[in-house]
């Protein structure tokens, strides 16, 4: 049957940025009442053309409300220069961009069905990904659905309906797998929906589609803005726009509600199907908020999950979609064809690896201490193994009462002490996911960490919690602390540790035991990074790797039974209870390290008798300045350290030195590693000493278990693939080992990036069953197998003639008199770029830097001649910008893009 349109299909107008007309064709198919219609869509690997036998399958895409096939064009262009191509057809639906426009106000069920007829017109071949956005997504996954449901499975193919196809994979950006019946419009779509409101902005005016043209950040560019708004010019085109928003399943009796949970039922035979998934997802989505990534993490537990940080709901809109979906097909293709995606592999033994919890339960016993909190005025308490071991048995039932699942995510936003130990190895024994981000993120990281992690539990003080009510953070909320009713009201919180311990209590008295050990690769942790070269990213651990992290920070750490530890490094606290070292907290502002002071090292060490201490880098620093202050027992405490471990970023070799002079016993040590590896190397004072100069820093040589190579950098700065263990050659440090991160939460991409190393046949042998990972850093081998760092990968300067890495020439400026500390940047377009140093001043030799001033030009000179370069210019500040966590990490993209406006003559404004 035919039925004359109100506006007949067309191609786009020529000129469209970025749109290829070569892709553009009409095709006729029968709609899901039988009726002939003409679709327009973008088909960048026709049947009869040159390129239809060379794809490796295909990508049906859908758009949603009030895009239209313009939104795959990025796509359409990767995949089709992608090493092994894709073709892609992308449709515009009925009633919207260049397809026909029928008058037919179009359910949900008529556009599912009005796909099938389409693709089967098409007579695809071959494998098939459906890739979807908006309500474009919803659509697209009922057509996968209805394909899996209508052909069935075989082999691990799902057979799709044209012959000679299968459905091979789906993709998903912001959009729902479901939506609950009786909750609100979404969103923004909230205002839209209401009535008399609805015709207004959608089909009347432009306001809906300018609106949804102007989330993404940065903003499109004008011509492209134009180019979404060009099949939508006059109100009876924007009719569709209109329909589609009245579509949205709100309510129980909406027609379209039983086609909407027809669709989420779709999604669990494709998740028992096993069908690959991705799910690419912009977190500033005002439509699709963070409960629709959950959904479908719930939904697909076994999907691939990429968070674009910073987009917003037109994720094909990102640069990074269309890169990370072209990757992630080449990933699946490799595992298809029985190629592992990454080296390496779990090892066999990890049944047997003890879980972090069994030192406290072997010494459940014991009345000795193993936690020692120490108060500002020197007191302390102690803590015994025996009551933190029962504490955890309380609280793990207390949890298992209160509906704490394994699996789910509890945030734990408690300063270190008994109260976090205690409540940290509950949360891993009940098989729940400990998410440990400290507040050294800042407010605005620790938001984008706790919320991006899709959190189900907030365990916090009251500050915390206010704050996570304030920010709207997910999850319910328990109260750590003293907190009295007036606080858990306004905390929004449901009981405190306290209250969860007694129902655990009252649970274990009754003979109800704890619920069964998570297994060894079950997920335990997400430790987050410090956030000093981008947003902080989640680190995943499973409970096996927990257990080896442990034991390798324990033979660096030097502690054990017998062997008292002292952490001032909040996340290496919780460590010590696993390695059955008695784990002593200073007095001092853990989101604050700078804030430990030479008396309170001192009286924590005296409280426990400790022999270890664990400091940050500007802990250290800070100890250091305030030494002075002494008196003579705290100066005997510190003369019986035997250990002393910094980590996380470098320290000087003169501060050091000057740690010795404090502690004589002890030889500092300062591992080198990162979140996701650490400890990789190990180096002493003494083994710096012996090393001399060299380019960069010393930090020693791999620990056991730990093997690390380099990819060598190209002209470009760039490191590839190729990983050797050659010593003299600058690259990529790689590291790999048993105790590696499993993987990055909900960055796919990030994480796929930084495995793909083809190491060299003898690191392969020597790395064995071990996993790697690319660290970001530069660096060499010695001669003697000694590992040094010469700066971030992201900070490496890349100039017309040379490409030069920065440690080693700030190094060589902090040696003039004058200079505190330096960061090198470039200036300047590729082919001018000019060095530039910018420092910190030794005020005793300079004088007060209040502001950004031209270093004299003896000073500059000197600088000249220390670091052997032609600088453009030596600026001097006061203060470099630091992360927070270490108040070591220079940021140099930050420095480099002030030091530019500088020398421009702009107004740079504060560094």
């Amino acid at each position: 049957m035919v039925t004359a349109p109100l506006r007949p299909a067309a191609l786009p107008p020529a000129g469209l940025p970025g749109l290829d007309p070569s892709w553009s064709r009409l095709v006729q198919a029968p709609d899901s009442a039988g009726v002939l219609r003409t679709w327009h869509l973008l088909d960048t690997a026709p049947d009869d053309s040159p390129a239809a036998g060379d794809v490796a399958g295909t990508l049906v895409c859908v758009h949603g409300n009030p895009t239209w096939s313009y939104l795959w064009r990025h796509l359409a262009a990767a995949a089709s220069a992608a090493p092994v191509p894709w073709r892609v057809v992308a449709v515009d639906q009925l009633e919207m961009g260049y397809s026909e426009r029928t008058g037919v106000h179009r359910t949900l069920t008529q556009r599912i069905g009005d796909l099938s007829n389409l693709l089967d017109a098409l007579e695809l071949s071959g494998p098939v990904v459906a890739v979807g956005q908006d309500w474009g997504g919803i659509v697209v996954t009922g057509w996968a659905a209805a394909e899996l449901e209508r052909a069935g499975s075989g082999a691990g193919r799902h057979r799709a309906s044209s012959p000679g196809s299968h459905l091979a994979g789906l993709v998903v950006a912001n959009t729902a797998a479901s939506y609950p019946a009786d909750a609100p419009a979404p969103g923004a779509l909230r205002l839209a929906t209401r009535s008399g409101v609805l015709p207004l902005v959608t089909r009347t005016t432009e306001a809906f589609l300018r609106t949804t043209l102007a989330l993404p950040k940065p903003a499109l560019p004008a011509d492209v803005r134009a180019a979404y708004r060009a099949p939508y010019g006059t109100a009876p085109d924007r009719a569709g726009i209109e329909d589609f928003v009245a579509d949205v399943p709100v309510g129980h009796d909406h027609p379209s509600r039983p086609a909407l949970d027809a669709v989420s039922e779709g999604v669990e035979r494709l998740r028992a199907a096993g069908v690959p998934a991705l799910v690419l997802w912009g977190p500033r989505d005002p439509v699709f908020g963070e409960g629709f990534l959950r959904d479908w993490r719930r939904r697909l537990p076994h999907a691939d999950v990429h968070r674009l940080a910073g987009a917003s709901h037109l994720t094909p809109e990102d640069p990074r979609f269309a890169p990370a979906l072209v990757q992630w097909l080449g990933e699946r293709a490799a595992v298809e064809e029985g190629v592992p995606a990454e080296p390496g592999g779990a090892p066999a033994d990890e049944q047997a690896l003890p879980r972090l919890w069994a030192a406290l339960e072997e010494r459940s016993g014991d009345d000795g201490p193993a936690v020692v909190e120490v108060a500002a005025d020197g007191s302390s308490r102690p803590i015994s193994w025996s009551l933190l071991a029962r504490r955890t048995r309380e609280l793990a039932a207390g949890l298992d009462a209160m509906g704490v699942r394994p699996g789910q995510r509890v945030s734990l936003l408690v300063p270190p002490g008994a109260d976090l130990t205690a409540a940290l190895y509950a949360v891993l024994r009940v098989g729940a996911v400990a998410v440990v981000a400290d507040a050294g993120l800042g407010v605005r990281g620790l938001t984008r960490a706790v919320t991006g992690s899709g959190v189900d539990w907030v365990v916090g003080v009251p500050k915390a919690l206010a704050a996570a009510r304030a920010l709207r953070w997910p999850g319910r909320r328990i109260a750590a602390g003293p907190v009295g009713g007036a606080v858990l009201r306004a905390t929004g919180a449901a009981a405190t540790l306290l209250e969860v311990a007694e129902r655990g209590q009252n649970r274990l008295a009754t003979g109800l035991g704890l619920p069964p050990e998570p297994g060894p690769d079950a997920e335990g942790a997400i430790l987050f990074t410090s956030g000093s070269t981008g947003p902080a990213k989640g680190v995943v651990y499973t409970h096996a790797q927990l257990s080896r992290l442990a034991t390798a920070m324990g033979s660096v750490i030097r502690t054990g039974p017998g062997s008292p530890l002292v952490s001032a490094f909040a996340p290496f606290a919780l460590f010590g209870p696993a390695l059955g070292a008695t784990c002593v907290v200073p007095a001092m502002d853990v989101t604050k390290p700078a804030t430990l002071t030479a008396a309170a090292l001192a009286d924590a060490v005296a409280a426990g008798s400790a022999t270890s201490a664990f400091l940050s880098p500007a802990a250290v620093v800070n100890v250091l300045a305030t030494a002075d202050a002494l008196d003579e027992r705290q100066r005997e405490a510190l003369a019986g350290v035997r250990v002393l471990l910094s980590a996380g970023a470098p320290v000087p070799t003169p501060l050091l030195q000057r740690v010795r002079e404090l502690m004589p016993l002890t030889d500092p040590r300062t591992p080198y590693g990162a979140t996701e590896v650490l400890p990789a190397t190990d180096v002493s004072l003494s083994d710096v000493l012996e090393a001399g100069e060299g380019e960069g820093i010393c930090v020693g040589r791999p620990v056991p278990g730990v093997v690390v190579g380099v990819a060598p950098l190209d002209a470009d700065g760039n490191a590839g693939e190729d990983v050797s263990g050659e010593p003299g050659v600058t690259g990529e440090v790689v590291v790999g080992g048993e105790h590696v991160k499993d993987h990055y939460d909900q960055l796919w991409a990030t994480h796929a990036a930084s495995v793909r190393v083809r190491p060299s046949a003898e690191l392969a042998r020597a790395l064995g069953a071990g996993r790697w990972h690319r660290t970001g850093d530069v660096g060499h081998l010695d001669e003697a197998g000694r590992v040094w760092v010469e700066g971030r990968l992201a900070h490496v300067v890349v100039t017309a003639d040379e490409v030069v890495t920065p440690v080693g020439v700030e190094q060589r400026a902090e040696s003039v008199d004058g200079v505190a500390r330096a960061a090198l940047v470039g200036v300047g377009p590729r082919e001018a770029r000019q060095l530039v140093v910018v420092a910190e001043a030794q005020e005793a030799v300079t004088g007060p830097v209040r502001r950004t001033t031209v270093a004299p030009p003896s000073l500059a000179e000197a600088v000249r001649r220390a670091t052997g370069r032609d600088l453009a210019a030596v600026l001097l500040v006061p203060a470099l910008p630091t992360d927070v966590r270490h108040n070591s990490k220079i940021d140099r993209v930050r420095v480099a893009a002030w030091a530019e406006r500088v020398l421009a003559g702009e107004k740079a404004g504060r560094l």
